[in-house]
């Protein structure tokens, strides 16, 4: 009985010192970590900037005469041409102003004519032919305004583009500079976007012989607009509040896919030589504050702070902190410390960096 319990304690204690060897020779395993070096060449950084679409003219038709609204002749969202009738406001009593203007005109120019003969005969004074002449061309002046004023109770396009919202509807009394409706042109189409003063500079510098710049522009759905944008204004001050500038890109709308009041994306690409590239999951944050861990000669681990210029899918570009020699950690961060030595396996940052989907954590 006493060896069979020796025995049994035996294999026991041989089970235990299996399984801490075992568990040791994982943990030799799993400290062994992999690192990489910055990986210097040209790239192209696209950087997107909220933008806000507007039509190249966009307007608002207003009533200019006081009155009923008689007709509507087009519908909302509807193409018009330059000149087409749109609106018609009640017209009888401009109608019967031109009217009476008209005879007043004639009755005048009646008189004129009269005053002129008799003045040539030398039967009247010239003042008088002077005083019936004038009386004549102001009647002429009332009639030319009274058509005017009837004239404004049609509501024509001012040029090309589409109705937008009607404020109004048939029977609708309508004073002198009540909103009618609006009208776009949207031929073309002005995308306004801000631009920090850093990336203006930058951004002048990379123009050669004041040539403007070319942009792209992503819509709402996260699809390219297929035309190509060129930024023709840019505001003359900063905003002291923002630090930023305004653009305004000009893009061709055949197809008239962009309207009035769209939101998107202006995507300008800036072209950066001997630009040092890194993981983002080869960096921590702290304070707002990013820090990669740096591998030292003896395989010590040394925090560092660096400075991002610009940002890649799963990629940085670094501004300042790293040396392209230099060895940084590449997975397994939250499990090593400072001054910790450790045991590494070097990945060309080449693999890492066309592998970044399979080593993504």
């Amino acid at each position: 009985m006493v060896k069979k319990s020796l025995m049994y304690v035996s294999m026991c204690l041989s089970l235990v010192l299996a399984s801490c060897h075992s568990e040791k020779e994982e943990k030799t395993e799993a400290a062994t970590y992999k690192i990489t070096s910055p990986l210097v060449q040209d790239t192209l950084i696209d950087k997107a900037y909220v933008a806000q679409i507007r039509s190249i003219n966009h307007i608002e038709l207003r009533a200019q005469e006081k009155g009923y609204i008689q007709k509507v002749f087009v519908d909302e969202g509807q193409f018009v041409q330059k000149g087409q009738l749109l609106f018609k406001i009640q017209p009888n009593l401009y109608q019967a102003d031109v009217s009476k203007a008209q005879a007043e005109a004639r009755y005048s120019q009646i008189e004129y004519q009269n005053t002129k003969n008799l003045a040539d005969k030398d039967i009247v004074a010239p003042q008088e032919k002077a005083m019936a002449k004038a009386r004549y061309e102001k009647a002429q002046a009332e009639v030319a305004t009274m058509q005017a004023h009837l004239q404004f109770t049609e509501i024509r396009a001012p040029f090309s583009g589409i109705v937008g919202r009607f404020h109004v509807r048939i029977g609708s009394l309508v004073d002198d500079g009540d909103l009618i409706t609006e009208l776009s042109d949207n031929s073309k189409m002005w995308v306004y976007f801000n631009v920090p003063e850093t990336e203006y500079l930058s951004q002048l510098g990379n123009s050669k012989n004041g040539e403007k710049l070319h942009v792209k522009l992503q819509m709402a759905n996260g699809q390219m607009f297929p035309q190509e944008g060129i930024v023709e204004t840019i505001e003359s001050d900063f905003d002291n509040e923002t630090g930023n500038i305004a653009y305004r890109a000009t893009f061709l709308n055949p197809e008239k896919l962009l309207r009035y009041g769209q939101t998107g994306n202006i995507m300008i690409t800036t072209p950066f030589k001997s630009a040092m590239l890194i993981p983002q999951k080869a960096t921590y944050e702290e304070l707002e504050k990013k820090y990669v861990y740096v591998i030292t000669k003896d395989n010590v681990v040394k925090a560092r702070e660096i400075k991002v210029a610009a940002e890649l899918p799963h990629i940085y570009v670094v501004q300042s902190g790293l040396q392209k020699d230099d060895k940084i950690l590449l997975e397994g961060l939250r499990m090593v410390s400072e001054n910790q030595k450790i045991k590494t396996q070097f990945i060309a940052p080449q693999k890492v960096l066309s592998n970044l989907d399979l080593y993504a954590e």
